[in-house]
């Protein structure tokens, strides 16, 4: 039996972003460069939609520096253990790939690290986009390295 994967288009200062969720969880935020737009949708299928919607509103206009919006992140052991880390990282800090791995009691897994951080479904609420490269360097971002720069200068990050 599957479980129904419910969505719903909101428009965000980083662009369009597909919400997807159960009727238990949030599951996946993705970037939408599909030329989806979020105007005029119907209201949300699930109470877990409308209530991520609420809150990723307001930590676009600064009212929120924490989530508690139930999660069901799918990916193997590795990649949930490197997730539960990214969720310690306060709002407004920042942390390397290399402090990440060694929070993960291994510094040479630096590489698995940063494909694990890549992978995550859900970003912003698990904020893949506090972890940088070396010196303060931006590095990838599965939405793109301009989203990235937007969201740490959002809570305050200051890049070279």
């Amino acid at each position: 039996m599957s479980t129904q994967i419910n969505a719903r288009y909101i428009n965000s200062p980083i662009g369009v972003l597909k919400l997807e969720a159960t009727d238990q969880a949030l599951t996946a935020i993705k970037f939408s460069d599909d030329g989806q737009n979020a105007v005029n949708q119907p209201e949300p299928a699930s109470a877990i939609l409308e209530k991520a919607r609420n809150q990723l509103k307001e930590f676009f206009d600064g009212h929120r520096q924490e989530f508690d919006i139930p999660l069901a992140p799918e990916g193997t052991d590795f990649e949930q253990q490197v997730w539960d880390q990214l969720k310690n990282i306060p709002f407004g800090k920042s942390i390397t790939y290399t402090q990440l791995a060694q929070k993960l009691g291994d510094p040479n897994k630096v590489r698995a690290v940063g494909r694990a951080n890549g992978q995550n479904p859900l970003p912003i609420i698990i904020p893949c986009h506090r972890v940088i490269g070396a010196n303060n360097k931006l590095t990838g971002y599965a939405g793109g390295v301009e989203r990235k720069r937007w969201l740490l200068q959002h809570e305050g990050v200051l890049l070279l």
